[in-house]
């Protein structure tokens, strides 16, 4: 009888343990995905972070010479779309979008 007894604790030890490693098997896979989603999130804003630097290194002026002197060339603004919204539209010196109609005012002096 005390082999049976034994053999009988020595399951429920056994079976104890197979509970509490699964508990921390889903434990480290749950926490493997959250790291998994957090490594995509920082590939992506490392990505965004390239582009904003390319974009500013284009976007800088660049030293030329031009007729023996030096100068800086200074990049021509391209216009944005209307389409995006998260990006200013640049505006043409008379404060007006590109491809908006002009503001036609009354005259300053009646002749």
């Amino acid at each position: 009888m005390r082999e049976l007894e034994r053999i009988t604790a020595r399951r429920s030890e056994l079976d104890a343990l197979a509970e509490e490693l699964t508990q921390r098997l889903d434990e480290v896979c749950s926490e493997r995905e959250e790291l998994v989603i957090a490594e995509q999130v920082l590939h992506r804003l490392a990505e965004q972070d390239r582009i904003e630097v390319e974009a500013a290194v284009a976007a800088a002026p660049v030293k030329a010479q031009v007729a023996g002197r030096a100068v800086l060339l200074i990049p021509f603004a391209r216009a944005v779309p209307d389409s995006d919204p998260s990006r200013p539209v640049p505006q043409t010196q008379w404060g007006r979008r590109p491809g908006e109609a002009p503001v036609i005012g009354s005259p300053i002096h009646s002749a």
